[in-house]
């Protein structure tokens, strides 16, 4: 049995592929850089910035970071025993663990997010039409349901 052939990118779009690829390697480097400042690796960095936008079920967590919920246990453990972040019981089932960010990991999670220039720079020389419309394509190309914006979602793109 033979594979078909696939067809060749053209040069626009093997362009905007090395152009993705460089945006994605620049972004995590300079993430991890930022981590590293605040004693952090890139992966604990990543819970804690998702932790602070809301607290979390453990599993949730594992889901959005799609990795395996034994790795997120590890990565909270550590940054509990920091101080960055705590482990509550869920009011509507005691055996389901969320994880919160405790007021210092609040902290740490803002000072991240400011030190991190590479991407919030070039993207603040784009009027906030192009903004909205370049997120659009982002969403577009990820599969996102509707790739609309939902209500709401303009007031904050500006």
């Amino acid at each position: 049995m033979t594979t078909p052939c696939r067809t060749r990118m053209d040069p626009l779009t093997l362009e905007v592929v090395e152009l993705i690829g460089e945006v994605v390697a620049r972004y995590h480097q300079e993430y991890e850089e930022a981590a590293a400042r605040h004693g952090l690796t890139g992966a604990q960095a990543r819970v804690l910035g998702l932790l602070s936008l809301e607290p979390l079920p453990m599993r949730q967590v594992a889901q959005r970071l799609k990795c395996e919920p034994s790795n997120v246990t590890g990565i909270v453990d550590r940054l509990e025993a920091r101080g960055l972040v705590e482990r509550l019981s869920s009011p509507g089932d005691r055996r389901v663990k969320t994880a919160a960010p405790t007021a210092e990991g609040r902290r740490v999670a803002r000072a991240l997010g400011d030190s991190l220039d590479f991407a919030r720079e070039p993207l603040a020389g784009l009027s906030r039409d192009e903004r909205l419309a370049f997120r659009g394509m982002l969403r577009r190309m990820l599969g996102a349901a509707g790739a609309e914006p939902e209500a709401g979602a303009e007031a904050e793109a500006g």
